[in-house]
């Protein structure tokens, strides 16, 4: 399958920067799309979504700010990781979203 986006614009051997290439240009594009129906578009919604799945948990209750500054390698990789996941349609990125903000007291869960 062809993407008009390049992923490896960054060094494949840098997590925190393919993570912040990720969710700072190639998921806010995707969502302009029209085959996306993502919860979100800005890139600071898809970084708090990401990073809080990574922490399972508010990401600043466990990573210092800023967190590109401060992400551990295993985080960095999980980071990475799930961005392509979520790019892929392997995660519901709606999903996730509502667990983030569930963390936050902004949304409430059904009981499973």
């Amino acid at each position: 399958m062809q993407h008009d986006f390049d992923f490896l614009q960054t060094p494949p051997d840098n997590p925190v920067a393919r993570y912040v290439h990720m969710t700072r240009t190639v998921m806010p594009k995707l969502a302009l799309g029209e085959k996306r129906h993502w919860p979100v578009q800005n890139d600071h919604c898809f970084q708090r979504i990401v990073l809080d799945t990574v922490c399972e948990g508010v990401w600043y209750d466990h990573i210092t700010r800023p967190a590109y500054k401060h992400l551990s390698q295993t985080q960095a990789l999980a980071a990475v990781h799930l961005c392509e996941q979520i790019i892929a349609d392997q995660v519901d990125l709606t999903v996730l979203n509502q667990k983030s903000l569930a963390w936050r007291g902004k949304l409430r869960l059904p009981p499973l």
